[in-house]
């Protein structure tokens, strides 16, 4: 299914970066306009859009699916277009630890409780000439939540039971799918979070 495609762009972004944490506030912090930040391959992090379609300043990945893996030769033409979007928590634009790497859950251990989110827009063309479109929010799961079943099987819960969304990756939830496929008869919200779909509700 075309939407499974979001979550391995999901992982990518997951991966690009590495960056230990560090309680407490640092004395200064580096930003993408000082330079000297690079990412987990040593390449250089610009200001503005770069090569692949990341603007790590804004938060934000605009380009082909290919690229969001960041290849040695990146992709000009394509098909699945995608636009991806997280907060500071998710991926922050400056590095405080001084690793020289952008900070991820940066004053938490882990993703959990630390208010991280991710947007996946997508959409691409049928063989038949329609179009088909998917949208999906994800976030990081409350520090009190508990998931039941296994991971990337089960279903997180807040503490008093009320889901928040199926499991993805050990520490998040997807709150919200929107797949609209006139192809494969597929149109609106494919899941919602009983928990509502607001990103903002999962702040620590």
């Amino acid at each position: 299914m075309k939407k499974l495609i979001a979550i391995v762009v999901a992982v990518v972004l997951l991966l690009a970066m590495t960056a230990p944490v560090m309680a407490g506030q640092p004395e200064k912090c580096t930003t993408i306009k000082d330079g000297g930040l690079v990412d987990s391959l040593g390449n250089p992090l610009v200001l503005g859009y770069d090569q692949w379609g990341y603007n790590y300043q804004a938060h934000m990945f605009n380009g082909w699916y290919e690229n969001s893996g960041r290849p040695t030769t990146p992709v000009t033409e394509s098909d699945t277009w995608l636009q991806m979007k997280w907060n500071d928590a998710w991926l922050s634009n400056k590095d405080c630890d001084g690793d020289g790497k952008l900070d991820r859950h940066y004053g938490f251990p882990s993703y959990i409780g630390s208010g991280a989110w991710l947007t996946n827009h997508q959409w691409d063309e049928n063989e038949d000439g329609s179009q088909w479109n998917y949208f999906v929010k994800i976030v990081a799961v409350p520090a009190d939540a508990h998931r039941i079943g296994l991971a990337n099987t089960g279903t997180w819960y807040t503490a008093d039971d009320t889901e928040i969304g199926p499991d993805i990756w050990g520490e998040f939830a997807v709150i919200q799918e929107v797949y609209n496929d006139p192809y494969e008869g597929s149109q609106g919200i494919a899941y919602l979070s009983p928990s509502g779909p607001g990103l903002g509700k999962w702040k620590p």
